[in-house]
């Protein structure tokens, strides 16, 4: 096809969408779209080498292609890439990554193909073009599978180039911006839950800060409308009554102590976004007006130097807040984050955080691997600083299922983390709450199958020890040593996860294999038949099975009865009056029967009953204990519930017991929490209400105290697990006429 061609014979603009004195595109009804020649003046400004005539081409492709089409809005659909390019240039984004916005929805949504964009833009656009192409579809759907599957597609396509990963953000953002002239509810949950679970915390990996913190609010004010208005009126509250002033007074007193010491920098100051207030309210366990660092200030130095004097200024003039010091300049974070961060009682008497760091900095922090020139995965600076990626792709290969691969990921994008050294003085970084064999996987697959033990710090430690920032850890391996299954409740890190849980199948399949052929021999033994190959063939596919040793793991397994297996291979012995038999794994002393009666327990002698402690309440997420008791069987406590101190001169009573890896499941289970409300009216509709909108459903509620001011009140709610239950409670915490809500344990 030939290039002019591809770009006249598409429909010209309408007048209604066109300026009458320029004829570029504008919106009908609301405010003009970035004219052609703005675009490529935003480029050129920071890149003036940019190709042009590529920019122009392209902007006139797109338009052209989207024709007629429109958004949500009523918006002409070119406005959409046409944003994405605009976000792009404000991240100084090379002209090839513009030139991909502008065009990454035509393949999907125009009748041109990607031969058509290679003809006329080149290779390297087709192949970003194919990449951006390929994750438009990535929406959180009914079928969880395609959720992770489209996210193993996303994570394969963003390491072959972060520049796929970047315009798929300034997508997302513009996508989100708009998310409110979608009519459907659902719909727009679907999109915000997706954008919270997986954007938001890869735009942090990357270092796009700006990107992530408006995507976070822009997905909680979908998520939780409730939630966050409450933040937002206690925060107007709290400016009605400190004076609109204060942040620019701190700014101005800042500046004037740095500059009093001879610092030249750039103070500037913020109120944090209401969902970074809620969070951390829900992870510290605190209510609003426990918070201690509502407002954010930044100082930006010229030097490394001048940063570190302005901390030892800043310290000397205020009071510094204990605990609040981190130093991300000497440690920077994995995506490349590098600052200092301190508290402090600031001016006006306020409690403040501070991030000190250079320009430079700054600029990395607001655009991460955007601000650096090199983009290929393998080109950019310090190669260490995305190997989070590298790892994905190991998890991605080592996963059994896409579940399983998003779990881990998961895991590793929201953990926060911990730095520690090897014996040689390497850094090694990884998720808070890393253990041993955690560091030894980071270090190589090889060297965490084969770890035997650890010495932290130079002592001795068991496996499962946590380590701290700083720890130095040195491992020690056996070639005969295999991961244990028990490492996999105490490891936090996706990698050494799906390395253990690849052993454990590999390892159950040799033994069901095993199982499944000794059960068949004897079953065609009993009827006069010896076992052959040749014979089973028959049965693959009434089994749907590939391989005889994929027939004998089923057998194994209980998934298939020998005497199905048996009756596939020769009909002639079914006789209609034998009762089928029971498939192997159905028995009362298999642990999976415990786990499939809905108990979602492991650990457990086979046989018991299993009760959940009332004192306790204990829930999916909890660390737990097992307690037998003759006639009664199992009761399961949180660990920390004080009720098992009356046990502590049995402990041959006790059972180290696990949630098993479903066990939340559909099956709700029940939190009880202490709550204080004011004696007012519509305090109790208020308090259900929030519990209602958070899927939680109240089963029991007792007044334990009243006065004139406030009522005390246990509430026992149905919920799915600790995270569910953390949700209630932060939500519960951020409502002016709710006080104290603590969950009640022992």
């Amino acid at each position: 096809m030939e290039q002019a061609h591809l770009l006249d014979h598409r429909p010209p603009v309408s007048p209604a969408e066109a300026d009458p004195s320029t004829g570029q595109a504008v919106r009908p009804n609301g405010p003009r779209m970035i004219r052609q020649y703005e675009l490529v003046e935003r480029v050129r400004a920071y890149d003036p080498s940019a190709d042009e005539t590529a920019l122009n081409k392209a902007y006139v492709f797109a338009m052209q292609a989207h024709g007629s089409q429109k958004r949500a809005s009523g918006d002409p659909y070119f406005s959409h890439p046409l944003e994405v390019a605009g976000i792009l240039t404000g991240l100084k984004l090379d002209a090839a990554s513009i030139v991909t916005a502008l065009l990454h929805d035509v393949v999907e949504d125009t009748e041109y193909t990607l031969h058509d964009i290679e003809t006329l833009f080149g290779p390297e656009i087709r192949r970003l073009v194919d990449g951006v192409t390929k994750l438009s579809r990535i929406e959180l759907q009914s079928d969880h599978t395609k959720q992770a599957e489209n996210f193993r597609k996303l994570v394969i396509a963003m390491s072959e180039d972060i520049r796929v990963l970047l315009v798929k953000l300034a997508d997302r953002l513009h996508n989100m911006r708009t998310l409110h002239h979608i009519p459907a509810d659902d719909k727009r949950r679907r999109i915000a839950r997706e954008t919270m679970d997986i954007f938001v915390p890869l735009a942090e990996r990357i270092g796009l800060n700006s990107i992530k913190a408006e995507l976070e609010d822009l997905a909680f004010a979908e998520l939780n409308p409730d939630g966050r208005e409450s933040v937002v009126a206690r925060l107007k509250y709290l400016n009605d009554e400190s004076g609109s002033t204060t942040v620019q007074a701190i700014i101005d007193e800042l500046t004037r102590v740095l500059k009093e010491h001879g610092i030249t920098s750039e103070v500037s100051g913020r109120e944090k976004t209401p969902y970074s207030i809620w969070r951390k309210m829900q992870r510290k366990n605190i209510g609003f007006e426990q918070l201690s660092d509502i407002m954010a200030f930044r100082v930006a130095t010229d030097t490394v130097a001048d940063s570190y004097q302005a901390l030892g200024i800043i310290h000397s003039a205020y009071s510094v807040v204990p605990g609040r010091f981190k130093d991300y300049i000497s440690t920077p974070k994995p995506n490349g984050y590098r600052s200092i961060h301190t508290g402090v009682i600031g001016p006006q008497k306020q409690r403040i955080e501070i991030q000190i760091r250079t320009v430079q900095m700054h600029e990395e922090a607001e655009r991460g691997v955007a601000a650096h020139w090199q983009y290929k995965q393998g080109d950019l600076p310090d190669g260490k600083r995305y190997r989070w990626l590298q790892d994905f792709l190991e998890i991605l290969e080592q996963a059994a299922s896409p579940e399983d691969f998003l779990e881990h990921t998961k895991l590793e994008m929201y953990s926060d983390r911990v730095f520690c050294f090897t014996p040689k003085g390497d850094l090694i970084d990884l998720p808070r709450g890393a253990t041993p064999v955690d560091l030894a996987y980071a270090v190589h697959s090889e060297v965490g199958d084969h770890c035997t033990g650890a010495k932290i710090n130079g002592r001795l430690m068991p496996l499962r020890t946590a380590l701290t920032n700083g720890d130095q850890v040195e491992i020690t391996t056996n070639k005969s040593q295999t991961p244990s299954p028990t490492w996999e409740r105490f490891v936090v890190t996706g990698k050494a996860r799906a390395r253990i849980r690849r052993y454990i199948r590999t390892q159950k399949r040799e033994e069901y294999i095993d199982l499944g052929r000794t059960i068949l021999q004897r079953t065609f033994r009993q009827e006069g038949h010896a076992l052959s190959e040749k014979l089973l063939s028959r049965a693959h596919q009434l089994c749907r099975v590939e391989t005889t040793d994929d027939l004998y793991a089923v057998v194994g397994e209980g998934l298939q009865s020998a005497t199905e297996v048996l009756h596939a291979v020769f009909p002639e012995l079914i006789h209609p009056q034998k009762p089928r038999e029971k498939p192997i794994g159905q028995s009362s002393g298999s642990r999976n029967d415990i786990v499939d009666r809905g108990v979602p327990i492991g650990g457990l002698i086979p046989g018991l009953a299993v009760h959940f402690a009332r004192c306790c309440h204990p829930l999916p997420g909890d660390r737990i204990r097992g307690i037998v008791t003759t006639g009664k069987g199992v009761t399961i406590h949180t660990e920390d519930c004080v009720t098992l101190e009356r046990f502590a001169d049995t402990p041959e009573r006790f059972l180290d017991v696990y949630w098993t890896p479903n066990g939340s499941g559909h099956n709700p289970f029940v939190g009880r929490l202490h709550v204080t409300i004011d004696n007012l009216p519509g305090s109790l509709g208020t308090l259900t209400t929030i519990i209602a909108k958070n899927d939680g459903n109240i089963t029991n509620l007792k007044i334990t105290n009243r006065s004139i001011d406030f009522f005390d009140m246990l509430v026992d709610i149905e919920v799915h697990d600790t995270s569910h239950l953390n949700e209630v409670i932060a939500d519960l915490r951020s409502n002016k006429v709710i006080g104290i809500v603590e969950r009640q344990q022992g």
